[in-house]
């Protein structure tokens, strides 16, 4: 975790140096001026005990993030040159060296109808990016069948480890799998968060395979449009669809003869069904296998596969 420990503030690099030392589960790490420093782990947040060196989910003792532990961990975050970040500044978000994304709010300055710059940023939420490779492998079987690739929804609650998984699935199709007799394809990979590859000045932080295009920072509807014209995958993989401009863009994926891989915050196959801009993604046509997660037995969890053709289940944890 040195990446995210040499780009803090020195007066929080040695408490953060210390817990991923005695805590190597750590997720989150929540920067909020004159509030709390906070830590979460296993979806639980911990506070951290100025006098005991050690987290707590008591408030008391916890030390509170300055106003200059922000702008002195953000100055170095940027290279001490805000400017030539000012780009990924405007969506919300820069990637760290190791592919962590760190999160940014405080005051937006729009212009025309546009973000043009984060002022004042008062809040970082540093997400550790994590990859564990051969994650995939229980599952890629549903995926990759019969020298077919399935057109595959992963549906996950926040923090269940899609994110994880998807990032390996790509892996597994790129370089390929013996085991499966699946030789690796070209994969056209859109990570509109850069959370999948952690792409850093251009680089592809975490291993996504040697046949990967990746489209950084771009919607998705777009970058499906860019991918089909420019790239000529065989599969196209985006993280968290969300509308109906990105579920029609798959369609033309799918007319292009491209296979699909794609994910989508819910809690069940009938959490997206009532949900009328997402339900459309319940359609055969669109895809045939889903992949449901949760965290029950810890990130990652695979519950139930289900085949949209042939209307079963295929597989439980």
């Amino acid at each position: 975790m040195n990446d995210v420990i040499n780009s803090l503030s020195p007066s929080l690099r040695e408490k953060v140096k210390r817990v991923f030392k005695e805590n190597e589960n750590i997720e989150e790490i929540r920067l909020r001026v004159e509030k709390p420093l906070i830590f979460n782990l296993n979806n639980r947040d911990y506070f951290f005990d100025e006098k005991k060196k050690v987290l707590t989910e008591n408030i008391k003792n916890s030390y509170i993030v300055s106003k200059k532990d922000i702008e002195n961990t953000f100055q170095i975050m940027c290279k001490h040159s805000i400017h030539s970040f000012i780009d990924d500044i405007k969506k919300g978000f820069i990637t760290l060296s190791g592919g962590h994304r760190v999160g940014i709010a405080g005051k937006v300055v729009i212009e025309d109808n546009s973000i043009r710059n984060i002022k004042n940023i008062s809040y970082l939420n540093i997400r550790i990016s994590r990859e564990i490779i051969g994650c995939s492998d229980k599952i890629i079987n549903h995926i990759y069948t019969s020298k077919n690739i399935n057109n595959t929804l992963i549906i996950s609650p926040p923090q269940c480890g899609k994110t994880t998984l998807l990032r390996d699935i790509v892996r597994n199709l790129s370089n390929g799998n013996e085991k499966l007799g699946l030789r690796g394809v070209k994969v056209g990979l859109i990570d509109e968060r850069n959370e999948i590859a952690g792409s850093y000045l251009g680089i592809p932080q975490k291993n996504v395979g040697y046949k990967t295009d990746i489209i950084e920072t771009c919607p998705k509807d777009i970058g499906i449009m860019m991918l089909l014209r420019s790239m000529s995958p065989n599969v196209i993989v985006t993280d968290e669809i969300g509308n109906i401009n990105e579920i029609q863009a798959l369609y033309t994926a799918l007319n292009g003869g491209v296979s699909l891989i794609t994910t989508v915050h819910g809690n069940s196959i009938d959490d997206i069904k009532s949900r009328s801009e997402l339900n459309r993604l319940l359609d055969k046509e669109l895809f045939k296998k889903v992949i449901v997660l949760s965290s029950k037995k810890g990130p990652g969890t695979i519950e139930k596969i289900y085949d949209l053709e042939e209307k079963r289940w295929y597989f439980a944890n």
